[in-house]
């Protein structure tokens, strides 16, 4: 989030706007406040290559709080600002931060889980009163600092954690470029060009910033001296309205999102004017055909899909016009060499699933965790997979199935509920759907749904029949739930990934053993 070179250029251009309250910060603001908190942060005791970290909601200091770690030379780990003090403290505390930067809204939290992180020197709240010992203000704080750069800038970067689905979240550490953070990186340069990221665009960001998609898109707008707005939190037609209002060219989106703008009432999906949308960007998910065709209908072809990791194992991409002549597909392998292994690590033929192993463009490893590190990892060290499941196409096109872990067995066949999954949530009844195993005596595992309805909808047994009526109609029918329950509310992340273990470890109490 360097903006060094664009405050000489343009200091009054809007760098970020803040979508609920139209809160503007210039880069000629951004750069200052930076600045100060760069030299704060540095008064602290954090040195080239030290930790901190920022747990916060998506709020109008949270860009300035990676900015400084990222002229500065140091690791920043943006926490999920819905964990818990012992999930929170559990991140300070692996990630080696010693400083932690939170807001009044988060404030508690982050005093509970700093209670049990004795490395921690000092918490900067950024919108409300220190307490004289180890809570300071920020703007109090920094007050008394240049508003210049460091004598010694040197890039930092973010050491992310994975969202911790199939255990403890892991840190990802990847090596500090060793230069000044005005240059660029071959990644940085990777996804501008991916994305036609340019001076003067406007990108709106739905999702939390905490992520490393938004963070990262984010970061290559304001290095190329674009506008982003912020939403606080995603509303479909919010959405729509800033759109037209900001006459936004570049956004980034999770299928929850689409799912929920396709189903507000025509008349109000047509109010508004798009046609200043350049790029849209989706991912996190895979994504119900049905509605991603609803989508290209709708927007045009200007929707592009990846997939990849927050690791940077491999990376693939499509264009709207490679996805219709292969509907389903997450692209073709534009970074990492990709290869599809069996159990046995032999080479699967094409359109067979297997897990997908990438051989890295770039080191990584998961901080203080070798032995992950090395589960993540072929027996040689060259390959490196997150369990992803998967296959390609004669043509290259690689398509997703599902994760390992949540692969069904049911009388000894494989079964991938994503499929399934994709199939409910085009139902006009069902807001969100879980698909995943539960025990079977005599199969070992039956496939299970949990749905959330919309609004106004009766969940009951009649609406159950007609949801697997519904599949059976589509699908083959082992691929079926056999049984559907409801939910209020689907326990997906903010960055749209869908936590499924806490529904399956449900009907799984009690059991020795869990065949997935």
């Amino acid at each position: 989030m360097y903006t060094g070179t664009h405050v000489k250029t343009h200091p009054d251009r809007a760098a970020f706007i803040m979508a609920s309250t139209g809160e503007t910060v210039t880069y000629r603001e951004l750069e200052a406040r930076s600045n100060r908190l760069a030299h704060l942060l540095r008064s602290l005791g954090l040195q080239h290559g030290g930790h901190y970290a920022i747990y916060m909601e998506n709020h109008a200091r949270f860009i300035e709080s990676c900015a400084a770690g990222a002229r500065s030379g140091l690791y920043y780990t943006c926490v999920n600002s819905f964990l818990t003090a012992d999930e929170l403290a559990y991140i300070i505390d692996n990630s080696e931060s010693t400083v932690v930067i939170t807001s009044r809204a988060r404030l508690e939290v982050a005093r509970q889980a700093i209670a049990r992180c004795p490395k921690v020197v000092a918490c900067i709240v950024v919108d409300g009163p220190g307490d004289g010992h180890a809570v300071i203000n920020l703007d109090e704080a920094a007050a008394r600092f240049p508003d210049t750069p460091l004598a010694d800038e040197r890039m930092g970067i973010p050491m992310l954690y994975s969202s911790g689905t199939t255990g403890r979240p892991k840190g990802i550490l990847k090596p500090l470029p060793d230069q000044s953070p005005a240059q660029s990186t071959p990644q940085l340069d990777f996804g501008i060009r991916m994305w036609g990221y340019r001076s003067g665009m406007v990108y709106l960001s739905p999702a939390p910033l905490y992520h490393s998609a938004p963070n990262s898109a984010v970061t290559l707008t304001i290095r190329q001296g674009g506008t982003v707005i912020v939403m606080e939190k995603f509303d479909p037609e919010q959405y729509l309205k800033l759109v037209e209002h900001y006459k936004v060219t570049h956004s980034q989106l999770v299928p929850t999102m689409f799912s929920r703008m396709l189903k507000l009432p025509e008349a109000t999906r047509r109010r508004y004017d798009l046609s200043s949308l350049e790029v849209a960007v989706h991912a996190a998910a895979p994504c119900p055909v049905p509605v991603k065709e609803q989508m290209i209908d709708w927007w045009g072809p200007i929707i592009r899909e990846y997939y990849g990791a927050t690791e940077g194992h491999g990376f693939t991409v499509c264009d709207s016009q490679e996805w219709l002549a292969h509907k389903g597909t997450v692209g073709r392998v534009v970074l990492g060499e990709l290869h599809v292994l069996d159990d046995d690590l032999k080479p699967c033929p094409t359109g067979v699933s297997g897990t997908l192993w990438f051989k890295p463009p770039h080191p990584f490893e998961y901080f203080k965790d070798p032995e992950r590190t090395a589960e993540s990892r072929s027996a040689d060290g060259g390959l490196a997979t997150v369990g992803d499941v998967g296959y390609v196409d004669a043509d290259g096109f690689v398509f997703l199935t599902d994760r390992a872990t949540f692969m069904i067995i049911s009388g000894g066949v494989n079964i991938y509920p994503q499929e399934c999954e994709n199939l409910l949530v085009t139902h006009p009844k069902v807001a969100d759907a879980a698909v995943f195993g539960v025990p079977n005596e005599e199969m070992g595992e039956e496939v299970k749904a949990v749905v959330q309805v919309m609004p106004g909808v009766t969940a009951d047994a009649a609406l159950g029949a007609e949801l697997i009526a519904f599949c059976q109609e589509h699908l083959a029918k082992l691929k079926c739930p056999r049984t559907v329950d409801f939910i209020d509310a689907m326990p997906r992340l903010p960055t749209g990934k869908l936590y499924k273990k806490p529904l399956r470890e449900q009907y799984w109490a009690g059991h020795k053993s869990r065949i997935v």
